[in-house]
């Protein structure tokens, strides 16, 4: 028996570790300091051990998770604040944390382990950890401060304290929320690497704070807090170039450090009337206008121990905005790269132009020499005039920068309050004479945006689709703030119809899970009593008629948290903003007439006669009234989902209802087509199963002819271009939506770089009237992944529980290569043809399971990893489905063959 005991024991050794856990999230962020959720969802990746990807159909069977106080009673399994015990599930995304209740700035430690497909325990996951929020406003033990009313508005202003720690520092935490931007400091230097924070919201309603652990900054002895505050989308003053001007009252701060000590004692260092103020350096900063600093006004060490603040004056206590404080948990916006001038011009004599060969949402970095009192003035652009001179007509000015030398050496400066889209940065110096002016040693530009992990990397044999990618990549992350903005300069508003229609081409490249939530929260926050939902949110300027009030632009509060639950199968959006979603659902129907929907923008910036603008080729009630029914039957698929199954029934009456009210009103029963025919008019029907079934094919092929008739050529807008590469690719068409994407004598993507953009143009045709820098239009992004690279969510698995693969073979293309960050663990899908051979080579990542369509046109002759498919391990054929074979896998990696490819 004892012989027994001990093979067993061995072989158990053995087993463990054939698999590992890694990859731990809390709240959907990776070790993440500021957990709101008292309850916060766990979710952790299962992987094969060393990276043995080819190990297939590796699944969990059961998991467990142990939470502890310390990392030393983990270490030791000592749970003191939750051990689930072994639950028998395969589930391994948002387990919600069920032990102990969590205090304040409470520090917890976790770790995983799974049971494999061979009921065989994995060893520990390595230790994670979380640290909550501030959970109460009373927890803060901190007052809002400001300074007199009389202060300059479009000045910045800054804060210290002084004080003292007595004992030895175990940890510190400080939470802190400065409107409207703010930078923070301590004992002389910056905490944390983000810039232009807070994110913007409705600060009535919420104020963002974020949380850093200072240990390392703080010495025993006297220490120094500072904290720097700009203007922001919190107050718009004015003064130049502004898209509206508004405020939510002066700037504020307040300020919550924690220092405990390793005796186990605390001391709290709050913002309160004994902190002391100042102006800053920065004497004018507009989120719109630019920002101007002044050296000479600098006042050294103000931010360090020691320094002599009679200058300072007391600060005031004061209310706050109204919103309640929530930790901001969307990816902070960092300086992400840097580029250099590629070129240099001086098209007249003191005025220089810096070329950086990319357009981006920019904040400069300047290097300058010269005496005090010269100055520097940066004014950005997106496109030179016919003089070489930096235009700002089509991007809002005036909006520059300034920088007034203090006169001690070389000095370096960037912004801290204002960024700007631009490719192009003129240089105008000033100073008493030629020999006294400014001298700038290096000017660099760097692009800011949302420090959210890269998803998806895409490539294919075609030059010029990756360099389209690009473009419209380039757009994405511009834009990619603290709300998707429409352009990084004139508005910087989050118009809400890319958030629905763009969130394949975001989602697919970056992690924006928190990002989306938080979008989704300033939706529930700008709709109004009766339901409706703005065309922008945060509401920070109220717009009138369609500009308010667009189906296709506020329905982003019903589609995109359905979009979330796909991608990320987290369904906690949904249960959260349900009854929202619903009410908007209404306000349509009460703007309906027999179920059609007639008001909005429709299919804005489609190619028409005239100006770009509203749809010139679509009716408004086709894009609104289709809108419409895609909000019913995602409300519809919620209530179910959500246990409601007598408002799903009654939810489906009603989409039926509005299919059939729709054929009736726009449906062309004699030439198959909707309403006057064009790309938008029948993508849409086709895109979202409003066409009866036996009339998909005859519409479909009116479409394709349509388009080929046209040259290929894209003259569907900002709403249809979405449903237009939607209805291609489901419809097994991806070689049109190829020949159109190539196509460059004419309006599309192609073109846009033969005219040498940077990143994607508000108009399809680079109108320089329009913005240079918008990713309303890059819709085809989302097609790179899941309809050339053919990575898709299986519906009936959220989250990529269940996958597809299923490649599009389009055009002359002869390899294309994808591959996704899924929350499982990455898929890759990657293909090339050879003659009349197709190879597909597919990673499945453990836990999950796929369907992967080969094209071949005998499904007995598709072999994988040079056996025939039938002998393959973890490969079943399901059936033949057109042109292709569709099989089933489990996790793995597969190379499949096949070798008759149909042309």
């Amino acid at each position: 028996m004892k012989a027994l005991v001990i093979v067993l024991t061995l072989a158990g050794y053995w087993i463990a570790g054939a698999v590992e856990v890694e990859g731990l999230r809390c709240a959907d962020r990776a070790e993440p300091l500021g957990v709101n959720e008292r309850d916060p969802a766990l979710s952790w990746r299962m992987a094969t051990s060393g990276g043995k990807a080819e190990e297939r159909g590796q699944r969990q069977t059961a998991y467990q998770v142990l939470v502890a106080s310390t990392a030393e009673a983990l270490a030791q399994e000592k749970a003191d604040l939750w051990d689930s015990g072994k639950v028998v599930s395969d589930e391994s995304l948002h387990i919600r944390y069920a032990g102990q209740p969590l205090a304040s700035r409470q520090r917890c430690y976790w770790k995983v382990r799974v049971w494999d497909k061979d009921a065989a325990a994995s060893s520990w996951s390595k230790t994670a950890r979380w640290t909550m929020s501030v959970l109460s406003q009373e927890d803060w033990n901190a007052q809002w401060i400001g300074v007199p009313s009389a202060v300059t508005p479009s000045a910045s202003i800054q804060f210290r304290k002084e004080f003292e720690l007595n004992k030895e520092i175990k940890r510190a935490v400080v939470a802190v929320c400065g409107l409207g931007h703010y930078e923070l400091r301590l004992n002389g230097q910056k905490v944390g690497d983000q810039v232009i924070d807070p994110g913007w919201t409705n600060y009535r309603k919420t104020c963002l704070y974020t949380m850093y652990d200072v240990t390392s900054q703080l010495t025993r002895g006297r220490n120094a807090l500072g904290i720097m505050l700009g203007n922001g989308m919190y107050n718009v003053p004015g003064g130049r170039y502004v898209k509206f001007k508004g405020t939510f009252g002066p700037l504020k701060a307040i300020v919550s450090l924690m220092v405990e000590y390793k005796d186990g004692t605390v001391t709290m260092v709050p913002s309160d009337d004994t902190w002391t103020w100042a102006p800053s350096p920065v004497t004018f900063t507009c989120v719109y206008g630019g920002e101007d600093y002044d050296a000479r006004k600098e006042l050294p060490g103000w931010d360090a121990a020691g320094f002599d603040g009679t200058a300072f004056k007391p600060a005031q206590v004061v209310e706050g905005p109204g919103g309640r404080l929530a930790v901001q948990t969307a990816p902070p916006i960092k300086v992400m790269k840097q580029y250099r001038p590629v070129k240099v011009t001086q098209p007249k004599p003191g005025v220089s132009v810096y070329d950086f060969g990319q357009n981006c949402s920019s904040m400069p970095k300047l290097t300058v020499k010269g005496p005090a009192g010269s100055s520097v003035r940066l004014t950005p652009g997106e496109l030179l005039d016919d003089a070489g001179l930096v235009s700002q007509r089509n991007c809002g000015g005036p909006a520059y920068y300034t920088y007034t030398l203090k006169g001690e050496g070389t000095e370096t400066w960037s912004p801290r309050f204002f960024y700007y889209g631009s490719r192009y940065l003129q240089v105008e110096t000033s100073g008493h004479g030629a020999d006294h002016a400014a001298q700038i040693a290096e000017l660099l530009s760097q692009f800011v945006y949302a420090s959210a992990e890269t998803a998806g990397t895409f490539e294919c044999a075609n030059p010029l689709v990756n360099r389209i990618h690009e473009l419209i990549n380039a757009a994405i992350r511009s834009n990619l703030q603290s709300v998707l903005t429409d352009c990084p300069h004139r508005e910087k508003l989050g118009w809400l119809e890319c958030t629905h229609l763009l969130a394949g081409c975001v989602m697919y490249n970056y992690g924006v899970q928190t990002f989306y939530a938080k979008i989704v929260n300033d939706m529930s926050e700008a709709q109004l009593s009766n339901g409706q939902m703005p065309d922008i949110a945060p509401e920070f300027t109220m717009f009138e008629g369609p500009m308010r009030d667009s189906p296709e632009w506020g329905s982003a509060f019903v589609i995109a948290p359905w979009q979330v639950y796909q991608m990320y199968g987290d369904r906690t959006p949904l249960q959260r903003h349900y009854e929202g979603m619903k009410q908007y659902a209404a306000y349509l129907g009460s703007k309906a007439k027999d179920h059609i929907v007639s008001h909005g923008l429709g299919d804005w910036y489609d190619i028409g006669p005239g100006h770009p603008g509203p749809s010139k080729l679509t009716s408004q009630g086709l894009t609104a009234t289709a809108t419409y029914y895609q909000d019913v039957t995602i409300l519809a698929a919620t209530a179910a989902l959500l246990g409601k199954a007598d408002e799903a029934k009654g939810l489906e009456v009603q989409a039926r209802a509005i299919r059939e009210a729709f054929n009736r009103t726009f449906l062309n029963a004699e030439k198959n087509c909707y309403d006057r025919d064009s790309q938008t008019a029948n993508a849409m029907p086709l895109a979202l199963g409003l066409v009866p079934e036996e009339r998909r094919a005859a519409v479909l092929d009116g479409l394709v002819a349509q388009i080929r008739a046209g040259g290929n050529r894209v003259t569907a807008g900002d709403v249809g271009f979405h449903y237009l590469v939607k209805a291609l690719s489901e419809g097994g068409r991806g070689d049109v939506l190829y020949d159109m994407l190539i196509r460059d004598d004419g309006p599309g993507y192609a073109y846009q770089l033969k005219m040498g953009a940077t990143s994607l143009t508000e108009a399809w045709d680079t109108n320089p009237r329009s913005s240079q820098n918008h990713c309303m239009l890059g819709h085809v992004e989302a097609w790179f992944y899941n309809g050339l690279g053919g990575i898709a969510c299986d519906p009936a698995g959220p989250g990529f529980k269940k996958i597809i693969i299923k490649p599009q073979i389009a055009g002359d293309l002869p390899a294309a290569c994808v591959s996704y960050a899924s929350p499982y663990g990455r898929i890759v899908s990657k293909w090339k043809r050879e003659g009349s051979v197709l190879t597909l080579d597919v990673t499945i990542p453990p836990n999950t399971s796929a369907t992967v369509y080969i094209p071949a046109n005998d499904a007995r002759s598709v072999t994988e990893g040079g056996k025939p498919v039938e002998q393959a391990e973890s490969v079943k054929l399901l059936r033949s489905e057109g042109s292709s074979a569709v099989f089933t896998v489990r996790a793995g990696s597969y190379h499949f063959v096949s070798p008759i490819l149909r042309n």
